[in-house]
């Protein structure tokens, strides 16, 4: 299994951005220094944002504990 460079996903920086109609894109705010080497990737916008993210169920069974016979 590959090593994950921790280090590199704390450098990481995500960001949504329209097209221009002449086909142009301008990033504003990033977190690098100027001069600093840096890699891009362009993709389409995921259609379903949800996939893939983490299911948090907090106190799952907190209704049914109050009320046995629900179950």
């Amino acid at each position: 299994m590959p090593k994950i460079n921790r280090h590199a996903l704390r450098q990481a920086f995500r960001t949504k951005i329209l097209i221009t109609k002449d086909g142009k894109l301008s990033i504003k705010g990033l977190r690098f220094h100027d001069g600093e080497s840096v890699e891009g990737m362009v993709r389409r916008a995921a259609k379903y944002p949800l996939r893939g993210k983490p299911v948090i169920y907090r106190d799952p069974f907190k209704a049914a504990s109050s009320d046995w016979e629900a179950m």
